[in-house]
């Protein structure tokens, strides 16, 4: 009686709704259709790139090219001429276009326009006339030394005496050794005979080999920062490489000495060593980057490294020199006794003081060497006491700078010693062209002194003019090692530690703390491995103010009092 006759079918039964996540939402809904009842979906912050610590404990951080135009203001407006600036939005590496191929035809291209500038001696100036090599400044020692120093009669270098009828009196070749095997090594390649075919084919042949020295210096400063590989343009655009680069062979030492500081920055001490000692095989100035490498190693305690690049420094450059100087030790001393006899030259302040005064000056290589001493002594006070270790390239550029600028002689193509060395101690356009006009001004006048100088009717550069082209050589360079010394005594200045680099070319200094300074030990980057460095300085940031220890205190503090009493 109480049931019900017709049951029918019995519901289904409802299921339970199912939960979802604060912020999920199901088909046809938005997040917002479940606020307030679910909380609504946070935006992840932006990722943050870490600023690189000066310690061990360094954060990683990603690597990222640094484009001139994007930093530098002169870059930025001569990028006018070829579409503007790099922009937000446009394609960063991949293609074939890489830095270093486009920098390397770079310098190609600009070396070629070099030896179009020295055609009218190609052609003419180098064999008749007296002073038209200097007025048309296309100068160059090449094809004079191919038959004066004995190579179109086949002699050889340091062993064969020169006959004075065609050295001028110069007993043996006055260059160093691996500089004579090169230029020996571009006469087997040069057919027979002393004529001016002769001539102008060794030039060829060594301006050929030249090429191949310049290209590897703007490849190796190219990829020697590895986050600034377009800093490699300032020395393919050099106009000073283009007008002296087949004045004389000194672009072989520059070549191994940049290659030498490209193994040190990937931590090869030995290989470091090896090619510095070959590039003072070549020329003497390479020897000077030891000092630089001593007190940087010194002030970060890396001895084991220093000691190694020492080992292959010397041990290379006695298996280029040993064999000579046993065999021939009159023709091996050579570049070391003319370069000590050699009076007072072209380009020195020295030469500007005697032609003042009127006189001879004596004991010229006491005093450049007193000179040179005390300025090494200053390099090496500014790498012990700055507040933040000098970057390696900053050091060899003063050392190297130094000795130019107080030798007893500067031949204008000893600009290219400093240029990449210029390059990686101060990447700024303006600051680089700056000296380099001056340079070129300098490369114009000393032509154009000896026009005058050698040419019957004196026509030309006056002596009070070519001084005043010597100043510009001696403030330009001067100015550059300013600004080197400003960025390693106040680093937020430096262009290459302006992201909170350390030193990218530095190898196994990068990143080392201090184990020796001379200045007051304080906190710093290198003493203080988890410090955060911005912009290069050398303050960390401030830590976070302590938690008392005491329970009846709050912080933090809420009154000037409370503050004053923790305080």
């Amino acid at each position: 009686m109480g049931r019900d006759p017709s049951p029918g079918p019995r519901p289904f039964p409802r299921r339970a709704p199912r939960s979802r996540p604060p912020g999920s939402s199901g088909p046809g809904r938005s997040p917002r259709d479940d606020a307030p009842h679910a909380a609504r979906p946070t935006r992840a912050p932006p990722p943050v790139r870490a600023v690189r610590q000066d310690g061990p404990m360094a954060h990683p951080h990603e690597s990222t090219v640094v484009h001139p135009t994007a930093q530098d203001e002169v870059a930025a407006a001569g990028s006018e001429l070829i579409g503007g600036p790099v922009g937000r939005r446009a394609v960063r590496g991949g293609g074939w276009w890489s830095p270093v191929r486009l920098i390397a035809l770079i310098a190609i291209g600009m070396f070629a326009l070099g030896m179009v500038q020295k055609a009218p001696c190609y052609d003419e100036y180098w064999f008749y006339g007296a002073t038209g090599q200097y007025t048309h400044a296309c100068y160059s020692d090449i094809p004079h030394l191919y038959g004066s120093r004995g190579f179109a009669e086949g002699k050889i270098p340091y062993f064969d005496k020169l006959p004075d009828s065609v050295s001028g009196g110069m007993e043996y070749l006055e260059y160093p050794v691996l500089t004579g095997f090169f230029m020996q090594a571009a006469s087997w390649l040069t057919p027979g005979g002393g004529g001016i075919r002769e001539a102008q084919l060794y030039w060829m042949i060594n301006a050929g080999l030249l090429l191949v020295c310049a290209v590897v210096i703007a490849v190796c400063v190219t990829r020697l920062h590895r986050d600034r590989p377009w800093d490699g343009l300032l020395v393919a655009l050099a106009p000073a490489l283009a007008l002296n680069a087949t004045i004389n062979w000194d672009l072989l030492a520059g070549a191994l000495t940049c290659a030498g500081l490209l193994l040190w920055s990937r931590g090869r001490a030995v290989g470091a060593g090896v090619l510095i000692g070959l590039a003072t095989a070549a020329k003497l100035y390479p020897a000077l980057l030891l000092g630089p490498l001593l007190v940087l190693c010194w002030r970060a305690g890396r001895w084991r490294e220093f000691g190694a690049a020492t080992l292959g420094a010397v041990g290379a450059w006695l298996a280029v020199n040993l064999p000579v100087l046993l065999l021939a030790p009159k023709g091996w001393s050579k570049f070391y006794t003319f370069s000590q006899d050699r009076p007072v030259d072209v380009g020195s302040f020295w030469l500007i003081i005697s032609q003042r005064a009127d006189t001879a000056l004596e004991s010229v290589n006491t005093y450049a060497m007193v000179l040179m001493a005390l300025g090494c002594a200053g390099i090496a006070l500014l790498a012990l006491s700055a507040p933040r270790r000098p970057r390696l390239a900053q050091l060899a550029f003063l050392v190297v700078a130094l000795f130019v600028l107080t030798n007893k002689v500067y031949s204008p193509q000893y600009v290219l010693w400093l240029i990449p060395l210029a390059v990686l101690a101060r990447p700024r356009w303006r600051d680089f062209l700056i000296w380099q006009a001056c340079e070129v001004l300098y490369y114009l006048g000393i032509w154009m002194y000896l026009a005058y100088r050698h040419g019957e009717d004196q026509q030309g550069l006056s002596v009070g003019g070519y001084q005043f082209a010597i100043l510009l050589h001696l403030v330009g360079t001067a100015y550059l090692c300013a600004m080197v010394v400003r960025d390693a005594l106040r680093p937020e200045h430096d262009p290459v530690r302006r992201d909170g680099s350390d030193d990218p070319g530095g190898g196994v200094l990068d990143g080392a703390p201090d184990v020796f300074t001379l200045r007051r030990r304080r906190p710093s980057p290198s003493a203080t491995p988890n410090a955060y460095v911005a912009w290069g300085t050398s303050r960390p940031a401030a830590p976070p103010p302590p938690v008392p220890s005491r329970p009846d205190r709050t912080w933090p503090p809420q009154t000037t009092d409370d503050v004053s009493r923790e305080t």
